[in-house]
């Protein structure tokens, strides 16, 4: 008789356990949640292109599954340009791409890519994520449904290719160059005038003679596009791109609804890839110089004073310009300069004076 209980209850508690496992099932499928997300950067494309690719895989093998990442290259879903609103609308869940883009929607979506004479990565990195910029960035983009992360970074980038030599501010006059951003606008007050293309079509508008020069980023990546087949003169430093973020920008909405858990996944992997995609481009940019020069006969110029005076002057302008849109812009103006002003402090008296007298002491 007590056998029998036993077995009874035992058939009950199995019957338990299976009715709860069957409970639990749809519950856990019910947290797996797809992110689609766009790019402006073509598929494969050395440094901006793979990162991306690199950073949907990881979200994907972080999460165990939970949080599946469909990625799209520029133009295989949306155009480069148009992936902001895809987001903003929720037609995708995120976007990989360059915050300057959206300049024309709020002139402070530029300093959370870069400005001119802005930040390097390692200020950037002080200012987002310690002196307030992200409150500020998600002040900005929440007004447009949007929550961004910084997910990359390109470091202090080349000042561009030329098809003729640079020797005087007046040279720039007149000269049609493929820059986006605040940067575009300094080049246009000193007498240039910039283009907005994206990166898939800046060869061979440069090859046509539709422009004159085009800046990308450094010499890994543009070794790639082979700009040096219609331009051999390779200009430094860019005033326009100091520290580059690359975002990924989210619907808000979809956002707020992802478990805490998945957010704290989907942080963490852009931290790591803003890490791995600076570290990469430290490694291969002076490798990549090196072959543009002996392979590819590329002269490497340094702007002159009095052109990177003209820069200065300009750049101040568009800044105080940008700040004028509005009390967000302004608010984003004195946060960034308060940044700049502390972080350049003690970065010169670190990391720049050491890389000098290093470098002078070693002969590098």
């Amino acid at each position: 008789m007590k056998r029998r209980k036993f077995l009874a209850k035992g058939a009950a508690g199995a019957g338990g356990v299976a009715a709860a496992a069957t409970i639990g099932f749809p519950a856990i499928a019910q947290e797996r949640k797809e992110m689609v997300i766009v790019s402006s950067w073509g598929r494969d494309f050395p440094g901006l292109g793979i990162s991306a690719q690199r950073l949907a895989q990881r979200i994907t093998d972080m999460s165990g599954g939970r949080l599946t990442t469909k990625y799209f290259a520029a133009g295989e879903r949306v155009g480069a340009f148009d992936v902001f609103d895809a987001v903003a609308s929720g037609n995708a869940q995120a976007y990989v791409s360059a915050e300057y883009y959206w300049k024309g929607k709020h002139p402070g979506f530029a300093f959370f890519t870069t400005v001119p004479f802005g930040l390097t990565y390692n200020e950037m990195g002080a200012w987002i994520f310690h002196l307030g910029g992200q409150q500020l960035w998600d002040e900005l983009s929440g007004g447009f449904g949007v929550k961004c992360l910084p997910c990359g970074n390109t470091g202090v980038q080349m000042g561009g290719w030329f098809r003729k030599e640079i020797n005087t501010a007046d040279d720039l006059k007149g000269l049609k160059m493929r820059i986006p951003g605040l940067g575009g606008d300094v080049m246009a007050k000193v007498g240039a005038s910039p283009v907005s293309l994206p990166g898939g079509q800046i060869y061979e508008n440069l090859v046509s003679g539709a422009i004159d020069a085009t800046e990308w980023v450094g010499p890994y990546n543009d070794y790639f596009l082979k700009f040096y087949e219609a331009a051999k003169y390779y200009y430094y430093p860019g005033m326009h791109e100091p520290g580059g973020f690359v975002a990924m920008g989210m619907n808000k909405s979809w956002w707020e609804g992802l478990p805490k858990d998945l957010q704290a996944i989907v942080e963490a992997a852009n931290v790591m890839e803003c890490e791995i995609m600076m570290s990469e481009l430290n490694a291969k940019n002076g490798e990549y110089l090196a072959r543009l020069v002996k392979e590819h006969g590329v002269q490497i110029r340094e702007f002159s004073d009095e052109i990177y005076e003209s820069f200065g002057e300009a750049a101040q302008a568009v800044l105080e310009e940008a700040s004028a849109h509005s009390d967000l812009a302004n608010r984003i103006y004195l946060s960034f300069l308060a940044a700049r002003a502390s972080t350049g402090a003690w970065l010169k008296l670190s990391d720049v004076n050491y890389s000098i007298k290093r470098n002078t002491v070693l002969g590098i």
